[in-house]
């Protein structure tokens, strides 16, 4: 109101624009809450890790998947699904509907560099579909794995926005990086840390639980709000490695694959042309030159590949188990039949377990694989907890057959995945198949599409950038219908590729095979190589009649194979694509921005959240020392001071039987143990380990830097031992916990999670290259080793 209208006032009168005095004269504008339209459906991913097209049982596989075969029989089998060959870069693209280097994912987290395609760090013009779906009235949960965020913003620190409570997610139960143990997962409920429910001899498993939680969230909800649709992203850690199952589920395939890698493939491949996945006249890709050929293999080989494969075979069966516990939840329910379900996986089947496979996957990792005979002496342990095993890569190709090569090759054996779609009140058709191109990217815009919603322009008030995919709802009832994907380029790891109007380029890096490259897998990638690769090294496929690339026709085409080189550098620049990196050490060991400044002292109390890899101290290969503040009662105390890692490598620092102890966990292959000669007395100490380096790590061969390993109470040498290797590039799991080993146990000489029984005031890790020089000690200690 003006001055004047205030002037002008008179008793009784009634001003424009302003609520009446009393509620008799008002009326209540509550606001409004969002709802979703009446009948909306539930919408349901479930995301499968490093599992091949043809290890589904509806895809031809010898593997009994009854469930997921039940919702290709009830629904869609797609035979042309495509994904990027990895898993973080296949996540962000079904979670987005953006391609993989525009939300900056050209490779794993872990592997992050600091070029706009690469860094690690979706942008949030990107929005996920839980962000959209939050807008139109859906509960949102994200159960799993996730892997969607940069390595060095999992701790406690944060920041937040990218964990799934941060992207549009409101309940999250899973785990945060690329792979966990499913006896012992690193766990985060929300916004936090937990321990697991329970232990393995209690009958804990991963996969198990996170079903449960699913089911729990969405019951939840539902009786509070039963008309309220919901989106689950459920992504188990299956079949990723390690490869844990209860032993009763892999001796069900007994016997089932003693004739080897070769015969699944030709099994697999009839049963594919009989279901229809692939066409009559289909040709199966050769025999891998990497792939030894089962009759090669000594009897021991042969054993223990094939048990590998039971506990593989056992481990995907189990997930098909518990995610028919979900399946039967909704029908009880009454969801089921208004739910959209997309089961898919994120790439093609895995070679992480190399040639022989291996009963510990981080050795793969520090590229210190063990013997035939060392893993032969642990077969009978195979899937359970004290290993974190993978098969061998001969199981990795027959897996993706018919297709040649596997994960992290954009090949059709890293990139063709299983996909189905079931959703009885919006799709006529029943297990039908459809084999219309199409690519992950599209996930987000069918849904997006037969829900009737419009990608939003802005969410939270950030510009969104256009989707990349394009919808396949057209074809949920026209097996005709044309797809409207023509063109999707590939890029991972230098090794490249595009699809376009059934034609196919491919460019591998360092080669078609291992066998066949001049150059080792990870090697970089310089102007002269990619000159020669565009000149002399891109293969030309006619798909829409060779789906498994089978016969390169670069020569006979040679003008069409320039089309396609054209038009990949076309998409490669509309994506953040360039400069191509053909590395992977270099990337492992790129040193990425903290959330604080570098330092040499990180100080560590009882009680907190473990430290992730990415954010704890890098002691590998360097002097180091550890120095735990600690009161000893009377009578003495026990437990863990600072531990990292698990039963699969790592090292721990701590108080048994009234000395000091520390043992480093060489993967699995050697423990190394050093232990006071003196016991602890009574009161408040400085308990120190120091590790001093004398000589360089040799990361090629596997070996770390080799050294002294000292303990110390109050600054006097109490215990010493040279450490011939040590772990090179990485634990993982790898997180740094004080005051327990929670989880699987470092060293077999305590059992988990031996909580310190003192008082321990802080444990300071020093990364300064200061060490105690105590000469007298060391000359005495010297001695008695004489």
């Amino acid at each position: 109101m003006t001055q004047s209208s205030l002037s002008e006032y008179r008793p009784g009168q009634r001003f424009p624009g302003v609520i009446g005095r009393t509620t008799d004269e008002s009326s209540p504008a509550w606001p409004q809450p969002v709802r979703a339209v009446a009948g909306a459906p539930n919408v349901l991913f479930i995301v499968f890790d490093d599992t091949g097209f043809g290890q589904f049982g509806c895809y031809g596989s010898p593997i009994e998947t009854p469930n997921l075969d039940a919702l290709a029989g009830g629904g869609l089998l797609y035979s042309n699904m495509h994904t990027t060959s990895l898993c973080s870069p296949s996540r962000s693209c079904i979670i987005t509907g953006r391609n993989h280097h525009a939300n900056g994912m050209a490779a794993i987290t872990e592997l992050a560099t600091g070029y706009p395609g690469y860094d690690g760090q979706i942008p949030f013009e990107n929005g996920f579909l839980s962000e959209m779906l939050l807008e139109h009235g859906y509960n949102t949960y994200m159960v799993g794995k996730w892997h969607l965020m940069p390595s060095e913003q999992e701790s406690a620190a944060g920041p937040y926005d990218r964990w799934p409570l941060g992207r549009g997610f409101e309940r999250f139960y899973g785990f945060l990086g690329g792979d966990t143990s499913q006896w012992y997962p690193d766990l985060v409920y929300d916004n936090h840390q937990i321990e697991p429910p329970a232990t393995p001899e209690e009958g804990y498993h991963l996969t198990e639980d996170l079903v449960e939680r699913a089911m729990s969230f969405i019951a939840d909800a539902k009786q509070v709000a039963p008309d309220k649709p919901f989106f689950l992203n459920l992504c188990p850690g299956a079949t990723h490695a390690p490869h844990h199952v209860p032993k009763k589920w892999a001796n069900r395939y007994r016997g089932r694959f003693d004739d080897g890698w070769d015969a699944y493939r030709e099994r697999t491949f009839a049963r594919q042309k009989e279901l229809g996945v692939v066409p009559a006249d289909a040709q199966l890709s050769p025999h891998d030159p990497d792939v030894p050929a089962w009759d090669s293999l000594t009897p021991d080989a042969r054993r223990l590949a094939a048990r590998m494969m039971e506990v593989y075979a056992g481990f995907l069966s189990h997930t098909d188990h518990h995610l028919g516990r979900l399946l039967d939840f909704l029908k009880e329910t009454g969801e089921f039949d208004n739910t959209l379900i997309m089961v898919v996986s994120d790439n093609g089947a895995s070679a992480e377990g190399g040639v022989t496979g291996t009963t510990n996957e981080v050795q793969f990792f520090n590229n210190a694989p063990e013997t035939l005979e060392k893993s032969l002496a642990r077969i009978d342990e195979l899937g359970g907890p004290a290993t974190f095993n993978h098969y061998p890569w001969g199981w990795t190709w027959a897996g993706n057959t018919p297709f040649r090569r596997w994960k992290r090759e954009t090949y059709r054996g890293g990139v063709s995945d299983p996909f189905l779609v079931h959703w009885p009140d919006g799709i006529r058709a029943r297990g039908e198949i459809r084999d219309q191109f199409a690519h992950i990217i599209d996930m987000v815009p069918t849904v997006l599409d037969v829900l009737g919603i419009e990608a939003p322009a802005t969410i939270r008030g950030v510009t969104q950038s256009p989707l990349h995919g394009v919808s396949f709802a057209h074809t949920f009832d026209d097996a005709g219908a044309a797809s409207r994907h023509r063109t999707q380029y590939y890029e991972m790891l230098g090794h490249r590729a595009i699809d376009h109007d059934g034609w196919r380029a491919v460019c591998p890096w360092p080669g078609p095979s291992f066998e066949e490259a001049e150059r080792p897998f990870g090697t970089p990638i310089t102007m002269a190589d990619l000159d020669d690769l565009d000149a002399h090294h891109w293969e030309l496929y006619h798909v829409d009649e060779d789906i498994a690339e089978t016969r390169n026709l670069a020569q006979e085409h040679r003008s069409k194979l320039i089309e396609m080189i054209a038009l990949w550098y076309v998409e490669a620049g509309k994506y953040n694509v360039m400069p191509i990196d053909g590395s992977v050490l270099q990337r492992i060991m790129t040193e990425r921005p903290q959330i604080t400044e570098n330092r040499t002292s990180y100080t560590f109390r009882s009680g907190t959240q473990a430290v992730p890899a990415a954010v704890a101290p890098r002691v590998l290969n360097r002097p180091h020392s550890v120095t735990a503040d600690v009161e000893i009662p009377p009578g003495g105390a026990q437990g863990v001071l600072l531990c990292q890692g698990t039963n699969a490598g790592g090292w721990s620092l701590y108080v048994k039987d009234g000395h000091l102890h520390y043992a480093h966990n060489y993967v699995q292959r050697t423990l190394h143990h050093v232990v006071s000669s003196e016991s602890l007395p009574e009161g408040r100490h400085a308990l120190r380990f120091e590790f001093e380096p004398t000589g360089a790590p040799d990361i090629a061969h596997g070996k770390g830097a080799p050294g002294r390993a000292q303990l110390y109470i109050d600054a006097h040498l109490v215990g010493q031992s040279d450490m011939p290797v040590t772990t090179p590039i990485t634990f993982n799991p790898g997180g740094m916990a004080c005051g327990a080993n929670p989880g699987s146990a470092v060293t077999p000489d305590y059992r988990a999670p031996f909580r310190f029984t003192g008082t321990l005031h802080s444990v300071t890790v020093d990364l300064s290259g200061d060490l105690i020089l105590d000469a007298e000690s060391e000359m005495r200690m010297h001695m008695a080793r004489q």
